[in-house]
């Protein structure tokens, strides 16, 4: 068994890699390290969502059964988006919160994302001590019967995550037109509420789920669809959320791709124009486009930056106070609102923010210019991204390469933590330049680690 944390909580196969014998350890560990299993005289309780995937029900049983095999109760909220199980653990006074996704990642993948009582994300010592656990994990003694948790559904949770979200926008949304798509996946339950009670004209795609067909060629990873809508309709702007909600991407009347580094300029913007930025800065991660940093520079806001996922990016904004941070993915957290990044509270503040502005959404985004960037992905299992972080040839070639962009440009080659990928990213004001070099190294890449395009 390799590490079992990633980035962004345990992710695999569903029933291959991610099995109910795995998911029912997880709930186990996870209620003794994080529910206060075994405090005298009080009985520990465990919310659980989940997402659109068929294998969701499977998982859920699973680690309910988990949860509750060493005495904590659980409370399933159904489908709901992975921010809010962040924001109801809290809310409900649960012990943890545990939530179903594989996010943006295809229906056969699920995973399972852990929140502490105040509904953070684990630091890494945290998990090291589940993961422990898991592995060292002994038979035990069998509870007696009047020990064991229960578990039981909660149909009202929904509801109040509805009601945070449209609690974070002064007035309303009146006048504007919108496509938004939910990606077939947690969205499903809660953006067509939310844009209509904030009085919204909204279309709503992407909002039929049948347990395969999230993030199917829809959602904020496949925008085509979105893009197409807006145009053919002459909307103001289309919405994009992931499977599990917490990443949002929009697109300009004009079907034009708003990324996570642009709504990021426009929030820090908008919040420096309030008053509302604390330390001036906004946090970003060694992925964020060039463009960015002449943003922030011209607009006088300092820029932090963190390593790749959104655990970074939040411990950096609560070592500092910083309120604004995020990800070119879209995944945006938003800290007067929220734990953790947030899709659908990213997109009522920048559809609110979008009408006090007057402006079109291409007008907008213009805050920022992007520098062409390219993404080119290798297939790499464990071994091979082991093999990729050893090899002198590879790191000769980055730095090479570093050379050759100047400070025109850069390069960014990395594992990715949620996906079987070695990801190498270029920008650079040529776009064919940067295209040579990114294919040159990614046939050292493979040359070195058996590794294939």
């Amino acid at each position: 068994m390799g590490k079992l944390f990633g980035t962004d909580g345990v992710r695999g196969v569903a029933n291959i890699d991610l099995t109910c014998r795995l998911a029912w350890s997880i709930g186990k560990a996870a209620a003794q390290v994080l529910a206060a299993v075994g405090e005298s005289g009080r009985k520990p309780r465990v919310i659980i969502g989940k997402d659109t995937r068929i294998s969701g029900d499977m998982l859920e049983n699973a680690l309910a059964a988990g949860f509750n095999s060493v005495g904590a109760d659980v409370e399933l909220i159904g489908v709901v988006p992975t921010p809010a199980v962040a924001y109801l653990v809290k809310e409900m006074d649960a012990d943890a919160g545990a939530m179903i996704s594989a996010s943006h990642n295809p229906y056969e993948y699920n995973g399972i994302k852990l929140f502490n009582r105040e509904g953070y994300k684990l630091a890494d010592e945290v998990e090291e001590k589940i993961e422990a656990l898991i592995r060292g994990e002994a038979e035990e003694a069998a509870l007696s019967a009047d020990r064991i948790g229960r578990t039981r559904r909660n149909r009202d949770a929904v509801e109040k995550y509805i009601e945070h979200i449209t609690g974070t926008v002064d007035g309303d949304l009146s006048g504007i037109r919108l496509a938004v798509d939910c990606a077939n996946g947690s969205a499903s339950v809660t953006a067509g509420e939310i844009f209509r009670r904030l009085g919204a004209d909204v279309i709503i795609m992407g909002a039929d789920p049948d347990g395969f067909n999230i993030n199917d060629k829809c959602g904020s990873t496949h925008l085509g669809a979105l893009s197409d809508k807006v145009k053919e309709l002459k909307l103001d702007a289309g919405l994009a959320f992931d499977g599990d909600a917490d990443r949002f991407l929009a697109v300009d009347e004009n079907g034009e791709t708003i990324d996570g580094d642009k709504l990021i300029a426009v929030f820090a913007a908008e919040l420096k124009k309030k008053g509302r930025l604390p330390g001036n800065t906004a946090v970003v991660t060694s992925m964020t486009n060039m463009g960015f940093y002449d943003f922030a520079e011209k607009n006088g806001i300092r820029v932090s930056v963190t390593g790749v996922g959104d655990r970074y990016v939040l411990e950096e904004m609560l070592n500092h106070g910083y309120g604004i941070g995020g990800e070119q993915s879209g995944h945006i957290i938003f800290r007067e609102y929220a734990t953790t990044g947030d899709g659908q509270l990213s997109a009522v503040q920048f559809v609110s923010a979008l009408i006090s502005s007057g402006k079109k959404a291409s007008e907008f985004a213009a805050v920022m210019e992007k520098y062409p960037q390219i993404m080119l992905n290798i297939r790499a299992d464990a071994g091979q991204k082991a093999a990729f972080a050893g090899s002198a040839a590879v790191a000769a070639a980055v730095a090479d390469a570093e050379k050759r962009l100047g400070s025109s440009g850069r390069i960014v080659v990395r594992p990715s933590g949620t996906e079987p990928l070695i990801r190498v990213m270029l920008e650079g004001r040529d776009r064919g330049f940067i295209s040579e070099i990114g294919e040159e190294i990614c046939d050292i890449i493979c040359s070195e680690t058996g590794a294939s395009r």
